[in-house]
């Protein structure tokens, strides 16, 4: 969009210009974003030593392609993407990196076990948010972020593995030490801490895991040593754990955002809170315009395993191909008014989740806690609003989601 003097914005060049690396992106990345996509919709960043695609079409047709690899080792030299690699065991993966015939025998008997957890504990998880919510302030100012947020999605997930409750502070720490393997570009203290609480959450699920074999309880570790035991499922201990782990980042980091990126949205969008309240049944559909809108995952990648032509244009064997989720899901060309939040709406499908074999794991869970918060928050908070602040978006690249959201009740 043009202004004052009608100038429209630059083209980036490069796909750190359109991460949270950068204050102008972190704040507001659609601009950037647009201009690309309307520009150079196909990017090649020599620096990042990756492509960059932007618009709905591309970006849909490319993450569900088949073809494509995602595991770091097979990405050039050089590309940002080599960056995830584990430096000590460069092929230990979990599901979000794996390829086939790996992701064929692994993802299959964690997700049917997890959903079907999930479907269980339906009640379950809805009264934790409720209890969550119930015990945030009942007036005055406080941060959504720290007292709701937070705590609902690692609360969620820690049930359903079976995390001893008196363990609970500490699985949250470990959680958020893992959640920094997610960040390319992390300082040696990240690295640090993020290898030591790993190794810590893998020590605790190892126990549990031999807990649960001498006596099972009814949670998902059980249903996994179970499932390995019968031969139904595949998996070495070692590939348990590491996609246990696997399920905390699909159910943790990016749900906290799906709630506060909401919950912002609904503040300073009134008429779209006010349809809400009219409405509640308008919940679910609220969800899927968030996670257009403003989704907590802006981006994914994928690896080309041999040469091949990609929107247009001559990708060559082991380059790295970005996905822009966020700008695919405001492209005009496929949403009407993209720019616009609006949850009365029946839209396209986003891709705000990829799409593919590795379509996010953690999909259902998120929805269903997101659902659940915007339906009960308003509902006890009528008259939530925000105090003045300024919004300090996380600066981890290929993400969005907010630090701290200051609310008046």
């Amino acid at each position: 969009m043009a202004d004052d003097q009608g100038s429209a914005p630059s083209v980036p060049k490069s796909v750190i210009e359109v991460t949270a690396f950068m204050p102008e992106a972190r704040r507001d990345p659609h601009p950037p974003l647009k201009a690309l996509r309307e520009n150079c919709p196909v990017m090649r960043d020599e620096m990042a030593k990756a492509w960059f695609l932007t618009r709905y079409g591309d970006v849909r047709t490319t993450v569900n392609d088949r073809s494509f690899i995602r595991h770091p080792l097979n990405a050039e030299e050089g590309s940002i993407s080599r960056q995830l690699v584990d430096e000590e065991n460069p092929r230990r993966t979990s599901i979000l990196f794996m390829d086939n015939p790996d992701h064929a025998r692994v993802r299959p008997p964690l997700a049917k076990a997890f959903y079907a957890r999930i479907n269980k504990m339906k009640d379950q998880i809805e009264a934790i948010v409720d209890e969550t919510i119930e015990a945030a302030p009942a007036s005055g100012v406080f941060d959504l972020m720290e007292e709701i947020a937070v705590p609902i999605p690692v609360t969620v997930i820690a049930r359903i593995l079976g995390v001893d409750e008196e363990r609970l502070a500490d699985f949250r720490d470990w959680s958020e030490a893992v959640i920094l393997g997610l960040n390319p570009v992390r300082t040696p203290e990240e690295t640090e801490r993020m290898m030591a609480g790993g190794a810590a959450l893998e020590a605790y699920f190892a126990e549990l895991m031999e807990r649960r074999r001498e006596a099972p309880a009814d949670d998902l570790i059980t249903d996994m040593v179970q499932l390995q035991a019968s031969g139904d499922a595949p998996l070495s201990d070692d590939e348990v754990r590491i996609n246990l782990q696997a399920l905390l980042v699909g159910g943790n980091l990016t749900t906290t955002d799906l709630i506060g990126n909401g919950v912002w949205l609904f503040l300073t969008h009134p008429e779209q809170l006010a349809a809400l309240k009219a409405d509640p049944g308008l919940a679910s559909q609220a969800v899927e315009e968030v996670l257009r809108f403003e989704a907590p995952v802006s981006a994914t990648s994928r690896i080309a395993e041999a040469d091949k032509p990609v929107a247009g244009c001559p990708v060559k064997e082991h380059q790295v191909v970005f996905c822009s989720l966020a700008s695919a899901n405001r492209d005009a060309e496929t949403f009407e008014a993209p720019d616009t939040f609006d949850i009365t709406q029946k839209r396209a499908s986003h891709v705000a989740f990829g799409g593919g074999p590795h379509i996010c794991i953690g999909a259902p869970l998120a929805r269903m806690e997101a659902r659940r918060v915007y339906q009960k928050l308003f509902e006890r908070y009528p008259d939530m609003k925000l105090p003045e602040q300024d919004i300090a978006w996380r600066a981890l690249p290929f993400f969005r989601g907010i630090e701290t959201l200051l609310v008046e009740v």
